[in-house]
C-alpha cells in the first residue's frame, strides 16, 4: 500500500466497483474518499483518517496508520472492505493478522500479540494477566510463547477462540 500514482486506469475502476458490489457498497465509499481526501491529491493520510471520530478514539489507531498512511482509492475501498459485514471470515482474518504483524515479515511473535493485548487492555488488567491469558490461548491452540505464528496459524487460534471461553484466575 502506499503512495502510487492516484489516477486509476478503467481497469482499477472495474474492479474497485466490483469489490464495492461484493462488501462494502459503493454510493457511500466514492463521496467518504473524496471527504477524506482533504487536500485533492488523490491520497489518504495518517492525519486525514484521525478526522474520524471512531478511527481516533480506536485503541489500535497507531497500529492501523501504518497501513493506512498514502492510501489510494483503490487501497481505501480494498482497507475499508475488511470491516464490512460482507466480508468472509478469511479477509477479516487477513487483515487482523496484518495488523498484529507489525514487522510485516509474514510472521506474528508473542511479543507482537502481547503488544496488541497491551494497547486494547490499557491498564485494566496487569501485564502477567496478559501474559498469563496470551500464554493460555496459545496452548490451547497447540502453540507456545516461542511460535511465530503465519497467518494460517494465526486462523487455528481465531477458530480456537471462538469456540472456547478463557477462564483466568485474576490475582
Amino acid at each position: 500500500m502506499g503512495n502510487t500514482s492516484s489516477m486509476l486506469t478503467q481497469y482499477d475502476i472495474e474492479e474497485v466497483q466490483e469489490h464495492c458490489s461484493n462488501t462494502s457498497g459503493d454510493s457511500v465509499i466514492v463521496p467518504e474518499f473524496c471527504q477524506l481526501d482533504r487536500n485533492g491529491c488523490g491520497f489518504i493520510s495518517a492525519e486525514e483518517f484521525m478526522t474520524v471520530p471512531e478511527f481516533a478514539v480506536n485503541p489500535l489507531s497507531q497500529r492501523l496508520f501504518r497501513m493506512l498512511d498514502g492510501l489510494n482509492f483503490k487501497e481505501f475501498v480494498a482497507f475499508l472492505s475488511a470491516f464490512s459485514s460482507r466480508a468472509s471470515l478469511q479477509q477479516k482474518v487477513e487483515f487482523i493478522f496484518k495488523v498484529y504483524d507489525t514487522d510485516g515479515n509474514g510472521k506474528v511473535t508473542f511479543n507482537e500479540m502481547l503488544d496488541i493485548l497491551r494497547d486494547l487492555t490499557g491498564q485494566f488488567i496487569s501485564e502477567q494477566q496478559r501474559e498469563k491469558v496470551l500464554t493460555h490461548v496459545l496452548e490451547e491452540a497447540g502453540y507456545t510463547k516461542d511460535s511465530l505464528l503465519v497467518q494460517a496459524d494465526f486462523m487455528k487460534i481465531l477458530g480456537n477462540g471462538l469456540k472456547m471461553e478463557v477462564e483466568v484466575p485474576v490475582d
